[in-house]
């Protein structure tokens, strides 16, 4: 009988730590978010803004929506100029929106007006499950706006 509980035991972690990793695969990570954001700077060289930025609203492609991962891009005004989750953002004015206590799109301007680049810590509801959650986005400067992807931990 011991033999089974062990055996029981050692199977229910086996699928509990199956289960995290499956979990895992459903987000983003962090160099995939760097590499998003790369790639949509280099879209937009290629293509131009318009057409980059609309790309990147443009729920259906792959390119520039993986899981939860999705990019943005602000004016350094904090205007939405594309938002790959919320189109209802775009052209807003977002530079008092708070997540908590924190002033998001102020904070990446900061960064981006400080570093060129640089991740941005906040709490924001992840689109996949709808739940605030701890969320890292990195920011990169280009032009007078800045491109962004972030990835939930």
């Amino acid at each position: 009988m011991k033999i089974w509980s062990q055996f029981l035991l050692s199977c229910a972690l086996s699928f509990g730590l199956l289960s995290s990793s499956i979990a895992a695969d459903d987000r983003g990570t962090a160099d995939q978010d760097v590499a998003m954001v790369k790639k949509a700077i280099a879209a937009i060289k290629s293509q131009g803004k318009e057409k980059a930025f609309a790309e990147f609203a443009n729920t259906s492609n792959k390119d520039f929506h993986d899981r939860d991962l999705y990019i943005i891009v602000y004016d350094l005004n904090g205007i939405n100029l594309s938002h790959g989750n919320n189109p209802k953002m775009m052209g807003k004015n977002l530079i008092e929106l708070k997540a908590g206590d924190k002033f998001v799109v102020k904070d990446m301007i900061a960064v981006v007006k400080g570093k060129g680049s640089g991740w941005v810590d906040y709490q924001w509801p992840n689109p996949m499950n709808k739940v605030l959650e701890n969320k890292s986005t990195y920011v990169e400067k280009v032009d007078d706006y800045f491109v962004g992807c972030g990835v939930y931990k």
